[in-house]
């Protein structure tokens, strides 16, 4: 069974843009579902998205991995929208990939462990918030 997936866009934007839009908080809250994202971006330190899904309140949790700024952002994830107990085996790993090339950014997102979700559901959950990330970053870059 695979349990991973990986979803890539290219984006009219300097990895800067691109990297602004994925680490500042009121940008990430214009694509991310309306979430509030919270943490320090230091490795191993929590990072939260807060907000509210069909009504309800959430919080989704996790930890930062790996931050190469402009490169590389990875973080564990868990949502109590997935259903499944808050326990190390139902966290995931989100991980951005920027590739810059001349004034352009390719991004791959890598999601492992598909915990309550197959490839092609992960897949369509993700490919919006790309999509949005890309909006938001080339919006600034114009």
């Amino acid at each position: 069974m695979v349990n991973r997936v990986d979803v890539s866009i290219d984006i009219a934007a300097p990895a800067q843009e691109v990297w602004a839009a994925l680490t500042t908080p009121a940008l990430v809250k214009r694509y991310m579902m309306g979430a509030n994202l919270v943490t320090n971006w230091q490795v191993g330190k929590p990072i939260t998205w807060n907000g509210e899904w069909q009504g309800k309140p959430y919080q989704d949790k996790g930890t930062i991995k790996a931050i190469v700024p402009g490169r590389r952002l990875s973080v564990t994830h868990w949502s109590p929208l997935s259903g499944l107990p808050d326990e190390a085996e139902n966290y995931h790993t989100v991980t951005y990939e920027l590739q810059p090339d001349g004034g352009e950014t390719h991004v791959t997102l890598t999601q492992d462990n598909l915990t309550g979700a197959t490839p092609e559901q992960s897949r369509k959950s993700w490919e919006p918030v790309l999509e949005g990330l890309k909006h938001v970053a080339e919006e600034r870059a114009a």
